[in-house]
């Protein structure tokens, strides 16, 4: 059972005795484990017949002792990862299908987008059929609450994106919903073996963007404790950090690397805390080698990568070698769309180049993503490791909106990062897209580097990217610090 004195947001103390021991427990007496005679695969009784509304007892339970509760589902996690494709593609037809049902025709806007369309799900090949979900959809959704599958009172909770690729979107999750995000992140921490021993710090705002919210409600469902951070400077947040004996850090890949500037100035050894784990989200670094390498040189702690998306959900997790993420495949479908042409590319022919990735959110009804283009560019491949989950290579390699071609060669930001990364005299810079006539521009800009260093940097991006990239030497201190989701790259085109 989980340490009392760690359990600090548990509704009440739970005993071995106590009727209700734990989330999971109730989850598996309420749903057992049953197996498809047709696929022989492990299929709950909750995803045969999936909640459909907030208000149910799956929701209630949920939300009464989400906190401080051991971990028993952990096997049945690996029964998932272990399934044959066959066998994932039949789960997910399934789960699509009474996702679907649950959905039509209450919502307005998937009734209005699927309208003509065969919704029945015979084959998962069939899905192509049906539109792409996109941002500006959801948008325009928004304004008229036509992507609401329930009446408003089902709603428990509200976020915002960021805003980083246009107007913040609003975002309602049902308790059913929530539980769900609480679930999937159990992969999550999985994968950075989170305990009950251990101490989090949520280093992030606790604002209205999704951030690390569900995070701080799963790492509290698993019964370790959680130290919000929020609403404090960098060197606060570093002193409790320390006074905290926190073992586990949650931040951005560009906060990590903030907070280790900051202690540098302030005589802080961030070797010296306790801190083992530092769960990285919200922009690409996690499994870019050198941003990696940057941030564990500096904390002497692993770094462990996490993908997700106010719209969709907490969808990846770092593999076993830390060179990528899988999807969670389990709650997730995830297709790959070629750039130009959008039509499908098959992750068992191992694409060579960059394609987008589009995610249907099989667990979230109240404000579904169907068919939802992420923007993410990636690389997909299948490990033949024990998890069959597809992988992602590299992570999330940048945005497809983001791309600048210079000179007939395509360029992410993210490479440029990468790059800038392996100089260890570096600091913060901004990358800047412009227009020349018809001909996209890039442009770096570096705080307190010597003439001299531009060149050799300079030289460094045409050896490494076949292009010469114009250097921009500023005073120090002079460009924006971040402690979300960084802004590094300005585009002017």
């Amino acid at each position: 059972m989980p340490n009392p004195s760690k359990s600090m947001n548990t509704v009440r103390k739970i005993t071995s005795s106590d009727p209700l021991p734990g989330f999971f427990s109730i989850y598996d007496a309420i749903f057992p484990l049953e197996f498809s005679a047709e696929s022989n695969s492990p299929l709950s009784a909750v995803e045969q017949t999936q909640p459909t509304s907030g208000s149910s007892l799956f929701a209630r339970v949920a939300s009464i002792y989400y906190a401080g509760m051991p971990d028993a589902d952990h096997p049945n996690r690996r029964k998932f990862e272990r399934m044959s494709r066959a066998q994932l593609r039949e789960h997910q037809r399934n789960r699509l299908n009474r996702l679907i049902e649950i959905v039509l025709p209450d919502n307005a806007h998937y009734a209005s987008k699927f309208a003509g369309h065969d919704v029945n799900i015979h084959s998962l090949d069939d899905l192509a059929k049906l539109p792409f979900t996109t941002k500006a959809d959801l948008v325009a959704a928004d304004r008229e609450h036509g992507n609401r599958t329930f009446p408003a009172s089902e709603y428990v909770r509200f976020h915002r994106t960021s805003g980083t690729s246009g107007n913040p979107l609003a975002i309602l999750d049902t308790a059913d919903d929530w539980a769900a995000w609480i679930d999937s992140w159990q992969y999550v921490l999985d994968s950075a073996d989170i305990t009950t021993d251990d101490i989090a710090v949520m280093a992030f705002s606790f604002g209205p963007f999704i951030g690390f919210w569900s995070a701080n409600d799963a790492i509290a469902h698993r019964g370790a404790m959680v130290v919000p951070a929020g609403g404090m400077s960098t060197r606060a947040r570093l002193e409790l950090i320390n006074d905290s004996h926190a073992t586990v850090i949650c931040c951005t890949p560009t906060y990590a690397m903030r907070m280790a500037a900051v202690a540098r100035e302030s005589g802080v050894q961030l070797t010296d805390n306790d801190v083992s784990r530092i769960i990285v989200a919200g922009e690409p670094g996690g499994s870019i080698p050198a941003i990696r390498e940057r941030i564990e040189s500096a904390w002497g702690a692993t770094v462990i990568d996490h993908s997700g998306a106010t719209e969709v959900g907490p969808w990846g997790y770092t593999n076993a070698a830390r060179t990528g993420l899988h999807v969670i495949e389990r709650d997730f479908i995830a297709e790959f769309i070629d750039q130009d042409s959008l039509q499908p590319i098959d992750p068992g022919s191992n694409p060579q180049e960059p394609c987008e990735l589009v995610l249907t959110s099989l667990a979230r009804t109240g404000m579904p993503a169907i068919r939802y283009r992420t923007g993410d560019l990636t690389i997909p491949r299948f490990e033949e490791n024990g998890n069959n989950f597809v992988l992602l290579d590299g992570g999330v390699l940048g945005r497809a909106d983001d791309m600048v071609i210079v000179r007939g060669v395509n360029v992410f930001p993210s490479s440029i990062e990468a790059i800038l990364r392996d100089c260890a005299d570096i600091g913060e810079f901004q990358i800047t897209a412009s227009k020349n006539g018809e001909m996209d521009e890039l442009a770096v800009h570096v705080e307190a580097i010597s003439p001299k260093r531009c060149e050799e940097i300079g030289e460094l991006f045409q050896s490494r990217l076949g292009l010469r990239v114009a250097i921009d030497p500023v005073e120090a201190g002079t460009l924006p610090r971040f402690e979300a989701k960084s802004k590094r790259f300005v585009d002017n085109r």
